[in-house]
């Protein structure tokens, strides 16, 4: 079996945002799968993807001011400066974690970790919605 839809997520404010509950709740065809992969994509330089702690709130805070940090707003090296000082930064962010997340699947449900949850970073400060292609395999 192979499903793909694309989810269309809410505008969310900058920073970590956990949405595993959002795409699991869009997705009852999980629960017909007995071992795959759940693949999701996400359709925007600005934004990304990453599987992390999802318990401590903390974690989310920690992880926007590190990559505020490691890329700055309005750094004088930047060129790419056309949509903000947020647009430059948000591009290396997703870089630095990727577009995308893979999941297992196990008896039609994800394979995480006890403490992981899927997370969208927002790096833009009015990056509007987000839209993800999520595509099922398995059995």
């Amino acid at each position: 079996m192979v499903f793909q839809k694309q989810l269309r997520l809410p505008a969310l404010r900058r920073g970590f945002h956990l949405i595993t509950d959002y795409v699991l709740d869009e997705l009852p065809e999980l629960r017909q799968v007995r071992a795959g992969l759940l693949h999701i994509f996400i359709q925007h330089t600005s934004a990304s993807l990453c599987i992390n702690e999802n318990a401590d709130p903390t974690v989310r805070h920690d992880f926007e001011q590190f990559f505020n940090r490691t890329a700055p707003e309005n750094a004088p090296y930047f060129r790419h400066n056309s949509e903000g000082p947020d647009d430059m930064p948000a591009h290396l962010k997703t870089a630095l974690l990727g577009s995308s997340v893979s999941i297992p699947i196990t008896n039609g449900a994800p394979a995480l970790g006890i403490w992981q949850g899927i997370y969208l970073g927002e790096h833009r400060d009015h990056g509007g919605h987000r839209s993800l292609v999520i595509t099922l395999m398995g059995e």
